[in-house]
């Protein structure tokens, strides 16, 4: 279940709340299933996967990337899977939990564990955004943000590309005035 904290007020965590306070950046959060499959939960439960297991997570649910495809354009996609083993985990997170864009939108599906999104809203003020297992969000090209692991330090999203263009963040250098959610 998402969980949207703005910087000074209320959180919400039903869907509509978080998509009617989200909706002037223009971002889309769905709920999207992973299913019930014995082997998908195997999977999902181990920190690390190797290609094979990679391969047979994005088989699974290649539904939702056939219909990004043809509705969005979108012409790859991989998974990445993040826990505290990973080697230089701490040098790969420092390069997004800066406010940046990117040229392109940011596409994720969180298959398990969870991150936090901070965004920066039109009127300047900035949320924050856990997301958690069988959540998708579009983050728009253009649109300043930031992203953390949450204290379990682990997850696995699935990411979807329309080019190989457009993924270098660009910071705006802009602060972060909402303290880091556990």
């Amino acid at each position: 279940m998402a969980i949207l904290q703005l910087e000074t007020g209320p959180r919400f965590t039903a869907l509509e709340d978080i998509a009617r306070e989200l909706a002037p950046l223009g971002i889309e959060l769905n709920h999207w299933p992973l299913g019930d499959e014995p082997e998908m939960g195997s999977l999902l439960a181990q920190p690390a996967l190797d290609e094979a297991e990679k391969a047979t997570v994005l088989e699974a649910l290649d539904t939702y990337f056939e219909t990004l495809k043809a509705t969005a354009g979108y012409q790859s996609r991989d998974l990445i899977a993040l826990h505290p083993q990973v080697p230089n985990l701490e040098a790969l997170l420092a390069k997004f939990d800066k406010i940046h864009t990117h040229a392109d939108d940011e596409v994720r599906y969180i298959i398990d564990g969870e991150g936090v999104f901070g965004f920066v809203r039109p009127d300047g003020s900035q949320v924050r955004l856990t997301v958690q297992p069988e959540e998708y969000i579009n983050v728009p090209a253009g649109t300043e943000h930031w992203f953390y692991l949450t204290a379990a330090r682990r997850i696995k999203a699935i990411r979807y590309f329309s080019g190989t263009d457009g993924w270098t963040p660009e910071y705006t250098g802009r602060q972060i005035r909402v303290p880091a959610m556990a």
